[in-house]
């Protein structure tokens, strides 16, 4: 599937382009190319930008912006360190953010929100604030759906699957954002290091980046940081009293990349 997805199929490309468009009811209209023709393989149409007016920002100073097009699966308190993944499953943020303790540990008592990416969404993703990145980590995993109905019954999930972790620095504190792949590609991009993909096998690849420099890497509130093909969930995880999520802000609540997410406190 990962081989055809990137594969220049001619007419079988572009006839399952248009079976996925009438099956997910993709909204082609804010697409920067609405003619599903014109997308050579899968994924660049999965992949696909939107028109510059499609998503204005709309986040202020002090404020969170949606990284994601997507719906709320869970957001809240993280309790020391557990986060929730669904009704009755609970999962440990330091696996989920790769293991490393010291990581982890700045961010217990937080706060977490996970998106998840419904096939007929925008699947690039972007800052919820400006923030310097430290550092990348990739976590070897499986390769489950991460649908409302597996989250809610296959447990650690998130922390299970193959993902890749980008923790950053910012005015406010650091947060992390961690990208989770999913059923038949776990295929996740960055704008830093595009396709992640570490030799094979089980061992956890971390890369570190420096805070000044050229080699630093530096993006601003809604500038686009990496994208899914053929996925998935963002989960976003904060140190004690850093955010405030929006009021209305609930399980299964849509998200729309620019708007406001929260305020930083």
């Amino acid at each position: 599937m990962g081989k055809f997805a990137a594969a220049e199929a001619g007419w079988f490309t572009r006839a399952f382009t248009q079976w996925f468009i009438k099956r997910y009811n993709v909204d082609m209209n804010e697409a920067a190319e609405s003619d599903p023709r014109a997308y050579p393989t899968f994924n660049q149409f999965f992949t696909r930008p939107l028109r510059p007016d499609a998503r204005p920002l709309e986040a202020q100073q002090g404020q969170l912006a949606h990284p994601v097009d997507g719906a709320v699966s869970q957001l809240g308190p993280i309790r020391g360190d557990s986060i929730i993944q669904a009704k009755n499953h609970d999962y440990s943020m330091q696996a989920l953010l790769g293991g490393d303790a010291e990581i982890a540990k700045q961010f217990e008592n937080g706060s977490f929100a996970t998106i998840y990416l419904a096939p007929r969404d925008y699947h690039r993703i972007h800052m919820p604030l400006k923030g310097t990145l430290r550092q990348m980590v990739y976590v070897p995993g499986d390769l489950f759906s991460v649908n409302p109905l597996t989250a809610e019954n296959v447990p650690n999930l998130f922390a299970r699957n193959e993902r890749v972790v980008a923790v950053f620095d910012s005015e406010h504190g650091p947060f992390a954002m961690v990208l989770v792949g999913a059923t038949i590609v776990a295929s996740i991009e960055t704008v830093w290091a595009g396709t992640v993909t570490p030799p094979t096998g089980p061992r956890v690849h971390t890369w570190e980046y420096p805070a000044e420099g050229l080699n630093s890497i530096t993006l601003d509130i809604g500038e686009e940081m990496g994208r899914f093909k053929l996925g998935s969930t963002v989960v976003l995880v904060f140190p004690e009293n850093m955010v405030e999520f929006a009021d209305d802000l609930a399980p299964e609540s849509i998200t729309r990349m620019g708007t406001v997410f929260g305020k930083l406190k």
